[in-house]
């Protein structure tokens, strides 16, 4: 296969349009629209903050740094990052998510975050943002159409590292969508693009990041079968009783019992690409 003359922006969108077309409920945009989801989401960063802490650790800061979350989410990486820098601009689409976010500002006292409400191909970076940016990071928030547009707004944004997160090869939740799409949706489950398109966009617009793999498991505990159902119902595009029946079969299935609560152990392999943007060769971190 001639490799050569693969537009790979355009591979990209294929593929997010057929995960579109087959999962049309659920992507980020309607997941995380309810303020319930994005609260159980911000629960679960809490019991993570190891990763969070490694996260931030990783990334070139100081505290004079001015920084660009995309896909903030409800403050995961924002808030913590706040305390340790100059100024986080947080850049975040789904209602239910800058709700949480804009809660946990209040309640932790910042001062030095700005929330903006928007989908990140819709954001304008001469009025909505405040660059140039030291450090610019998307943290498994790629779910754009034209992600070398989005990339390039980046770049123009950026006088400092960018940071891209994303996974690569199945993950745990794409198993099991393949696994009940079918019963669900009479349809095949379709991944979206993995790192291996990204890579291949970054290296047609002259950028060859640094890259870091690593194994990630994430375990999610419940009280009862009803919580877990309840809480896995927007990642499957539940809408009937009948799907809700099928999910909670297979979650009976699948779960683990363990102190007295179901616990679900998922897993994926994630990669951290970065580089240092406008031609810079100290790509040390």
């Amino acid at each position: 296969m001639d490799t050569k003359n693969i537009d790979w922006n355009e591979v990209w969108k294929e593929k997010m349009d057929a995960q579109k077309r087959a999962c049309p409920n659920t992507g980020p945009g309607s997941i995380w629209q309810e303020k319930e989801s994005a609260r159980r989401f911000w629960e679960m960063s809490l019991k993570n903050w190891g990763r969070m802490e490694k996260c931030m650790r990783g990334m070139a800061l100081s505290p004079e740094s001015r920084v660009l979350d995309i896909g903030a989410g409800p403050g995961t990486l924002a808030v913590p990052l706040a305390e340790k820098v100059d100024h986080v601009t947080a850049v975040e689409p789904a209602d239910g998510m800058v709700s949480v976010l804009r809660e946990n500002i209040e309640a932790y006292g910042i001062e030095n975050i700005n929330c903006v409400h928007k989908d990140w191909e819709a954001v304008d970076s001469e009025t909505d943002l405040y660059g140039p940016y030291d450090v610019v990071f998307a943290s498994y928030s790629l779910g754009m159409k034209d992600i070398r547009a989005s990339i390039r707004k980046m770049m123009e944004v950026s006088s400092g590292y960018i940071y891209l997160y994303w996974f690569a090869g199945e993950t745990s939740w794409d198993m099991h969508s393949r696994m009940l799409w079918p019963s669900l949706h009479g349809c095949e489950y379709q991944q979206g693009p993995k790192v291996d398109v990204l890579y291949n966009v970054l290296y047609g617009l002259g950028i060859h990041p640094n890259m870091k793999v690593f194994p990630f498991e994430h375990i999610q505990s419940f009280a009862s079968l009803d919580e877990a159902v309840e809480n896995f119902k927007p990642n499957y595009a539940i809408m009937s009783e009948e799907q809700e029946g099928i999910l909670r079969d297979y979650l009976n299935e699948i779960l683990e019992k363990e102190n007295g609560k179901l616990v679900h152990r998922g897993w994926s392999t994630r990669v951290k690409l970065w580089w240092k943007n406008r031609g810079r060769d100290d790509n040390k971190l």
